[in-house]
């Protein structure tokens, strides 16, 4: 741990141990650790603001108690600072000021060596009033503290402020001092995430409300009047409300998180665990990636209700708003742990609607870990033991995890040794089962759902024109991670079975390519028909951000209007730099477009080239000889499970006939992972025999078809002109002789245009 040894007699008996960011003139100077301040101190603002640095003899310190303030450095710039300011305090013989709304603080050196950059510093702190001016304070008898407060051995005698030092402690908004109703309670009875050791400002003490979002008007020096928030724990619920309309945006959510932390392997299943509380086996969902892991700093980012967002858009990275964590696990279950690891840190945290039940703010238990000589130990620069050890305690009561469990865990970071695993449990509700249904492997190849998670009441989401109810990607999780990613490198399992990804670009019929501009920034869309759509009566655009699926079957252009137009047509877009620029262009639930001018422009572009792409290449087909009866893409696609990339074999190749592993030094590609990835090219279209419903037999020498009693033949139309006297004419000639290209029927008309039988 940072910081010397405390000064001899600093600090109380029963005090605490906590954080918190020392400022000047609203500039950071050092973290700094309260150590055993008293639990009148434990709910205060993490950061402290220097109001007034007058001369230690001048301010009324006589019988004031006392507690130790250590550095807790979080880089060389802090331990230079702190040395400086320690210096000047010295030198000067002065005292820092702090001033809260129910107290003011002292900080002095009375005995270090000058100059000290690791060294403790005294605090000295009147409680039940404010000093507005501490020039004319030198002799108000009101700011001595009753002595019933401190013991003798706690307080400050008179002589004893002869070599000061000022110690820099802020708040950078000046927006952090509150109304703090004093108590006294066992060590973390009111934790949360800050004194866990989160560097944060969003927790409030406030006298007791069961309303969510309680406010109380505070006086600050430098800011004026404010008003700040508490949390209620039932915000969490509040939270997970973001995915109600559907599940698997909050797996979602947890997935992203993992492809940002570069992890490579990302397990995704359901098990049963034994909750010691309800005593029960209860089913809980983990979700274990092998990424770089986080710090303790980063995890209690993660944790934190809400921060601050950067304005940086990066096309690397799918987080943004800092919310999806909790929003995606809170829908999910009532409670979560998240084990983390990095190459010199371990990390849990526990984020519970059941811990926080009847307590009047939002508590977020934090344990962190530091590798020494190989072995990770409580990093007590962090938290002191007796926190750890109550974060631990409130973990096991309220949780399926003990000592056994999270050692057993930690053996899954594997080779790398880092990583991040989310455990889940207490899951949301359908009707009187789970809102979740999960399938391991039962040897039976035939069931569609095996090694699976879905959405036990089946629902296709509501789309503007669709009519199919067969969309396995809105209910089953398999079908979903197909599509996930525009690129997919990472490799998915779910319930112990490799996800076997599906580029849809790469699997389309007939490709072509559109290029364009919207509002100047550059779009490219991929358009072509896919078989498998075509079956299930689906068509759309799937668009993407950050190469992350953001909306899936989008109609577009005549496809919103008939069910016939667009059959088995997919587009593939990718608006990444189109939202650059826009920050609020997606939803913060990542799955959905704000509504603004940009995402109109969009559409109304979309609609144009999918009614342009429809037109030339299927409202008028010829008819082809001896083909096969499906439409097969372009080429087939399988992608190499060391490179990650995807390798083009001929059309046709049946892929199943691969290994389960399989890599480019294989047959049939026999390359090398060094060669790069190929692009795709734009196919030709292949109609089966089927669709003209026309009889072989009736097949002239030239491969044209003959006109039949029944059936359709499908011939050139001509385009409506209110000039063409020969449009609506159905005699097959018009009056000049000449052959009436239209299209013929026989019979009872079709419902569907391009109809199989």
């Amino acid at each position: 741990m940072m910081g010397s040894k405390p000064i001899d007699g600093f600090g109380l008996e029963d005090g605490f141990a906590f954080y918190v960011m020392l400022y000047k003139d609203r500039k950071p100077i050092c973290r700094t650790q309260c150590i055993k301040a008293p639990h009148q101190f434990y709910c205060r603002p993490a950061n402290w603001n220097i109001h007034d640095m007058p001369y230690a003899s001048k301010c009324p310190l006589e019988g004031l108690p006392h507690f130790a303030l250590r550095p807790a450095f979080e880089d060389e710039r802090q331990q230079d600072e702190w040395g400086k300011f320690t210096t000047f305090l010295y030198k000067n013989e002065k005292a820092a000021v702090v001033q809260l709304d129910t107290c003011v603080l002292y900080i002095i050196n009375p005995s270090l060596k000058a100059g000290s950059k690791a060294g403790d510093v005294m605090v000295l702190f009147k409680m039940n009033g404010v000093l507005n001016d501490h020039k004319n304070t030198k002799n108000d008898e009101s700011m001595v503290v009753s002595k019933k407060l401190p013991s003798a051995a706690n307080s400050v005698k008179t002589g004893t402020y002869e070599h000061l030092q000022l110690l820099a402690m802020a708040s950078g908004s000046c927006a952090e001092d509150r109304i703090l109703t004093p108590r006294h309670e066992e060590v973390g009875e009111s934790l949360d995430a800050h004194f866990s050791g989160r560097d944060t400002n969003y927790h409030d003490s406030l006298k007791g409300s069961s309303c969510k979002s309680e406010l109380v008007s505070l006086k600050d020096d430098c800011c004026g009047s404010k008003n700040y928030a508490r949390v209620d724990p039932s915000y969490l619920a509040t939270l997970g409300h973001s995915h109600d309309g559907w599940i698997f945006g909050a797996i979602a959510e947890l997935i992203d998180n993992s492809r940002d932390a570069k992890a490579t392997k990302l397990e995704i299943s359901v098990e049963t665990r034994y909750l010691k509380k309800d005593d029960l086996q209860i089913p809980m969902l983990s979700v274990v990636d092998d990424g770089h892991g986080m710090s303790h700093q980063e995890i209690t980012v993660m944790v934190s209700l809400g921060h601050k967002q950067t304005d940086a858009d990066d096309p690397n990275q799918i987080g943004r708003f800092g919310i999806g964590f909790k929003t995606g696990a809170m829908k999910l279950g009532r409670d979560a742990i998240v084990l983390t690891q990095t190459t010199t840190s371990r990390s849990i945290a526990f984020l519970s609607q059941s811990f926080n039940e009847g307590k009047d703010s939002v508590e977020i238990p934090v344990v962190s870990y530091r590798r020494h000589a190989g072995f990770m130990e409580v990093d007590t620069s962090i938290q002191s033991l007796a926190v750890a050890d109550y974060h631990l305690k409130a973990i096991k009561d309220f949780s399926p995890f003990n000592e056994y469990l999270i050692g057993e865990k930690s053996g899954l970071f594997g080779e790398k040794g880092t990583g991040t695993q989310i455990y889940i449990w207490n899951f949301d509700k359908w009707g009187s089962d789970f809102c979740l249904e999960w399938q391991r492997r039962n040897g039976d190849k035939d069931s569609p759902n095996e090694n699976d998670i879905l959405i036990r009441s089946r629902r296709v989401r509501s789309r503007s024109g669709q009519i199919s109810q067969k969309v396995p990607l809105d209910y089953s999780l398999r079908s979903y991670l197909e599509v996930i990613f525009l690129e997919p490198r990472m490799k998915i399992y779910v319930q112990g079975s490799l996800v076997k990804s599906r580029p849809l670009a790469k699997s389309l019929n007939k490709t072509k390519i559109f290029k364009g501009e919207i509002k100047g920034k550059p779009v490219q869309l991929t358009l072509g028909r896919n078989q498998i759509e075509w079956d299930l009566m689906n068509c759309g655009i799937f668009l993407y951000w950050h190469g992350r699926l953001i909306e899936a079957y989008k109609r577009v252009g005549g496809m919103v209007h008939s069910v016939d137009i667009g059959r088995g047509i997919v587009g593939v877009i990718d608006v990444t730099e189109m939202s650059n620029g826009y920050k609020d262009f997606i939803m913060n639930t990542k799955q959905a477009f704000r509504d603004c001018e940009e995402y109109a422009t969009l559409e109304q572009w979309l609609g144009e080239k999918s009614d342009e792409y429809w037109d030339e290449h299927f409202d008028t087909l010829q008819v082809k000889q001896n083909v096969s009866d499906k439409y097969k893409p372009d080429l087939e696609w399988v992608q190499c499970d060391k490179c990650r990339k995807w390798r083009a074999l001929d059309s046709g190749f049946d892929t199943d006939t691969l290994p389960q592993t399989w890599v480019c030094g294989m047959p049939p590609y026999n390359g090398s992972c060094q060669n790069r990835e190929e692009e795709m090219d734009p196919g030709v279209v292949t109609v089966g025999k089927k669709r003209t419903r026309c009889d072989p037999k009736q097949i002239t020498a030239s491969g044209t078809p003959k006109k039949v009693e029944t059936g359709i033949i499908i011939t050139k139309r001509p385009k409506f002109s209110p000039n063409n006297k020969n449009f609506g004419n159905t005699s097959g000639e018009t009056k000049s002789g000449k052959p009436n290209w239209q299209r013929h029927r026989n019979g009872r008309a079709k419902a569907s245009r391009y109809e199989e039988r």
